[in-house]
């Protein structure tokens, strides 16, 4: 019987969380430092908003550093994983959360340029970083990969999201392909797929009529919060919860979609 004093626990766990310094990274990031995790914060370019998340869980007794590292460089997946196991001793978790669509455009009116950045960053940095943890996790005998796609990869997205809806659809089969082949040696591979989460993503892609319109087509009559996010995370990163889960991809929606 698991009890709840024992789950959610995971002191001395190594995570590396992609894209953490806003939004649904940071949210997970301190979580994890919360229940006793060192946690690796990596940002791109805002070192004061990832700082920002380090001192928060500095501040409630756990560990942390920041990484900096612009993902659509093709070096810098790796380099974070091995900074990672250098100040850590190993790597337990990934959280492989970071993406962007880069503004909305349709498929007809997008170019090479957008879509070198959709793909850079949304699928090769997603793979390039996967491809760095699994030799960590095959050695240790253990380990959770946990991506974030999103709910346009099953519908599509809205106006102007198809292109990152079919990068994050690559990512949803990755996270299943990548599950069958890890599953022997111990580490689990899974998926969250956020719905319209109020974050500075859609800060910068979405106007306020078109998060208007996703709201009303929303049972729950109402838009998703970072902090609401997190226990799936929480809860696949957890082996005592989740140990017998893997290849899944767990929808958090309000409802939006339900698959």
């Amino acid at each position: 019987m698991i009890t709840p004093s024992q789950a959610l626990r995971f002191a001395g766990k190594s995570v590396l969380v992609t894209g953490s310094s806003s939004g649904i990274g940071a949210a997970v990031a301190q979580s994890f430092g919360a229940a006793g995790a060192r946690v690796a914060v990596h940002y791109a370019h805002n070192r004061e908003a990832a700082e920002s998340v380090a001192n928060v869980i500095r501040q409630a007794g756990g560990q942390a550093i920041t990484l900096a590292g612009d993902m659509l460089e093709r070096s810098v997946p790796e380099q974070l994983v091995t900074q990672t196991v250098q100040a850590f001793g190993g790597l337990d978790i990934l959280i492989n959360n970071a993406g962007d669509m880069f503004g909305r455009r349709t498929l007809e009116q997008a170019s090479d340029a957008d879509f070198d950045r959709v793909v850079g960053l949304n699928i090769h940095a997603a793979f390039a970083i996967c491809r760095a943890a699994t030799p960590v996790m095959r050695q240790a005998g253990h380990g959770n990969i946990i991506n974030t796609t999103s709910i346009a990869a099953r519908n599509g997205g809205g106006e102007g999201v198809g292109l990152y809806g079919s990068a994050k659809a690559f990512v949803s089969t990755m996270t299943r392909a990548l599950a069958r082949e890890m599953a022997p040696h111990g580490v689990r591979v899974n998926g969250v797929a956020p719905g319209v989460i109020l974050t500075d993503f859609h800060e910068r892609n979405s106007t306020p009529e078109q998060l208007e319109g996703a709201r009303r087509g929303i049972p729950m009559g109402r838009l998703g919060t970072s902090d609401e996010c997190v226990g799936a995370y929480l809860f696949l990163a957890d082996d005592l919860l989740s140990g017998y889960i893997t290849g899944q991809i767990i929808e958090v929606n309000g409802g939006q979609l339900m698959p």
